[in-house]
């Protein structure tokens, strides 16, 4: 790593400059994915005669929980690779290339092709999606305070191409413009679907081309396996790797592959629920051998078990937040009046509205950080403050849902920019402060694969969200997004109780 000399790099708007970089590579992820992610579940919906796939809502929310879950569950074996294999650096260059591939093949309109799509975006997020951040934590020295400020400059990144994507893949989905425009080409208007999923491989290809042009200005982060400083400690930490990781890693793998795969063969909601008991197992599985370790230091075991109320925050906070893509998705498209000022928009616009905001109010938030210094709250308290907001942001559309199935009239489509705005500093609060407390609380030598620890609290909070989805033709609609509130704001009132015990444990981590 080379910490020293890039945290005292200021040329990128007082950042190093290699944050410029991974900025533009993560905003053309973003891009692909939040573009598909935005009209996956409204594609697979679609009836046959529309160029979709014709599933019902509780099928197509398994496939769509299943997908996303594994999107995240992957990170643990791309983390494990990239500290024992690879290297950030080349782990995150093959996982887009997979990603390109996987929209790529999306694009095809053939059946087994969407299978093969969705697991090739898996295997390559991945490699990539933890692994970025972690060299994005490498262009800092361990107590450089700019740190949770560059973080939240990254983030903003990501969201920029989420804004964007959506934006653009949705107009080539659904709007009836563009469906006019290849039906005079002499195409069939229902391909308008499979340009939108080619349209997000252009994206993630821009990202790769960026990261490769762009690469010399991170200069040596990410470049070695792992944390090791001499050959003796190389052979160490991959003999400890290959105890307590190397099954997780093939059965995670296998399980990818498995479970996205059989959904040709079986039923989804079959493949969705051995997905669901898988990520039981393996998290288990994953802490248990982690702390039946005895190699760690106290401080060091302490900080595990921070990592691990962190892990337990994120999936509750994204098994709610992660709902924009299925449930809220769904409303905006059948229950929202999608117009404003006389202006007809697709129902999968309204997927950038988060995006949008984080571009606002990101800036703010770095700034705010980084003004407060060490009197900004900790990081249990702005979790805290996450978990209650992403909660408060379900209520707010439960009179919208009331309005949506008394009258079955199309609500103002400013029900859904309230919610995404309450989401908006939730997510502020939590996410990019939780990348930020993963590479500052693990262990170097294995700190890719506590990226991943993050991550899989992101797949088990994504599953958990196609599973509630899965209820939103079951019952009504406003009891939904109530059930939904109830669990995040009562997680964040006790972590916020817990606070300075939490805080201690973290051994002068701020």
């Amino acid at each position: 790593m080379n910490a020293p000399a890039a945290s005292a790099d200021t040329s990128f708007f007082g950042h190093p400059r290699g944050l410029s970089t991974l900025f533009f590579s993560e905003m053309w992820e973003r891009f692909s994915y939040y573009g598909m992610r935005g009209f996956l579940i409204l594609y697979m919906t679609a009836a046959v005669t529309a160029g979709g796939m014709g599933l019902d809502t509780a099928t197509a929310a398994a496939v769509y929980g299943t997908y996303t879950s594994l999107v995240y569950l992957m990170s643990i074996p791309g983390g494990w690779l990239a500290d024992r294999v690879l290297g950030q650096r080349k782990a995150v260059l093959y996982g887009g290339i997979l990603i390109a591939a996987g929209h790529f093949t999306l694009a095809i309109p053939l059946a087994w092709s969407f299978y093969a799509g969705l697991v090739l975006i898996v295997l390559g997020t991945g490699l990539l999606k933890p692994n970025i951040s972690v060299i994005v934590g490498q262009m800092y020295g361990p107590n450089d305070v700019r740190r949770d400020a560059g973080f939240s400059i990254f983030y903003m990144g990501i969201n920029l191409g989420a804004f964007m994507g959506p934006l653009l893949t949705g107009f080539l989905a659904q709007d009836p413009r563009f469906r006019s425009l290849i039906a005079g080409w002499g195409m069939d208007p229902n391909s308008a679907w499979h340009w939108a999923f080619g349209a997000a491989g252009v994206g993630m290809t821009l990202g790769l081309i960026q990261y490769v042009v762009m690469g010399s200005a991170m200069g040596s982060a990410g470049m070695k396996p792992g944390g090791a400083t001499t050959p003796q400690l190389a052979e160490k930490y991959k003999r400890q790797a290959v105890r307590y990781a190397g099954g997780a890693t093939a059965l995670v793998v296998a399980v990818a592959l498995l479970a996205l795969a059989g959904v040709i063969a079986i039923s989804p909601t079959t493949v969705r629920d051995v997905t669901g008991y898988s990520l039981l197992i393996i998290t288990v599985i994953f802490f248990a051998t982690l702390f039946l370790d005895r190699s760690w230091t106290p401080q060091e075991r302490g900080r595990l078990w921070v990592i691990f109320v962190f892990f337990v925050c994120a999936a509750i906070f994204w098994s709610v937040f992660e709902q924009a893509g299925s449930t809220l998705n769904l409303f905006a498209d059948r229950s929202t009046r999608n117009s404003m000022l006389g202006f007809d928009f697709p129902s999968s616009w309204f997927q950038s509205v988060n995006a949008l905001f984080i571009i606002i109010f990101a800036p703010m938030f770095a700034w705010l950080w980084l003004k407060l210094g060490p009197k900004q709250p900790s990081a249990p308290v702005k979790f805290s403050i996450g978990l209650i907001g992403v909660g408060l942001g379900f209520l707010i559309l439960v009179p919208a849902a009331q309005a949506a199935d008394a009258g079955g009239v199309l609500v103002s489509p400013m029900w859904l920019v309230m919610v995404y705005l309450v989401h908006t500093f939730a997510e502020l609060c939590l996410s990019p402060v939780g990348l930020s407390s993963m590479t500052k609380l693990a262990p170097p030598r294995v700190v890719g694969s506590m990226m991943g620890v993050w991550f899989l609290g992101a797949s088990a909070g994504n599953f958990m969200a196609g599973q509630m989805a899965s209820f939103y033709e079951a019952m009504p609609l406003d009891r939904l997004f109530m059930t939904v509130s109830i669990l995040p704001i009562v997680a964040g009132i006790v972590m916020l109780a817990l606070s300075s015990r939490i805080k201690r444990l973290m051994g002068g981590v701020s």
